[in-house]
C-alpha cells in the first residue's frame, strides 16, 4: 500500500470515511497576562474518561481542495480508501500547508499515517518547499504524538481557526 495521487472519483470516497477520533488527552491552553507579558502554555492533560471528537472540517472542503492541484494522496487496500492526506503549496512561505490526515479508524496505528507524510514530504521536495507544516486541534492527542514522532514541533496556535470553535495548533519540520 503506497500512496497515490488521487482521482476525482476518490474525493467522494474521502467524503465518506469516518474521520472522527477517541482521545485519553487534550493539550489545554493556558494564559497569564501581566503589564509586561503575556505567557501562553500548552499542558498536556488526561481526560477523565475517552471522548470521542468529530473531525472539525466539513468534507465538503476536499474538493475544493482537490481542484487547486496541491498534494493530495491517497492510500487504499483491497477494501478502498484508508487514508489521506492534502495540502497546499505555499511558495511564499516556502511550505506545504497540510490540513487534512486521515485513517480510518480500524488502519490506525499501523504506519499509514507514516507513508502519507513521508509521501507529502516527497512530493514538497520535488517542488522546492522546504517546510511542511500541520494543522492539528487540541484535541487530537493521537496527531499531535504522530507529528512529534516525525519530528515536527509546535510553531504555534490559533485560539478561533476552526468553524466550531475550537484552537488549532501548528507544527512544523523541515521538507
Amino acid at each position: 500500500m503506497q500512496p497515490q495521487t488521487a482521482l476525482l472519483a476518490d474525493i467522494n470516497h474521502c467524503c465518506q470515511l469516518n474521520m472522527s477520533y477517541t482521545t485519553d488527552y487534550v493539550w489545554q491552553m493556558r494564559t497569564a497576562e501581566t503589564e509586561r507579558a503575556t505567557d501562553i502554555h500548552f499542558d498536556t492533560v488526561r481526560l477523565p474518561r475517552p471522548m470521542r471528537v468529530e473531525y472539525p472540517r466539513s468534507p465538503d472542503e476536499l474538493l475544493a481542495n482537490w481542484e487547486r492541484k496541491g498534494c493530495f494522496l491517497v492510500i487504499k487496500d483491497v477494501a478502498g480508501i484508508i487514508g489521506f492526506i492534502d495540502g497546499l503549496p505555499q511558495p511564499w512561505l516556502n511550505t506545504l500547508w497540510i490540513s487534512n490526515l486521515v485513517v480510518v479508524p480500524g488502519y490506525r496505528q499501523q504506519g499509514v499515517a507514516s507513508r502519507l507524510l513521508q509521501a507529502a514530504r516527497e512530493w514538497a521536495r520535488q517542488r522546492q518547499l522546504g517546510q511542511l507544516t500541520l494543522e492539528i486541534q487540541t484535541k487530537n492527542f493521537p496527531a499531535i504524538a504522530l507529528a512529534l514522532k516525525h519530528g515536527f514541533r509546535f510553531c504555534g496556535y490559533n485560539e478561533r481557526y476552526y468553524l466550531n470553535g475550537d484552537i488549532a495548533l501548528f507544527f512544523s519540520r523541515a521538507s
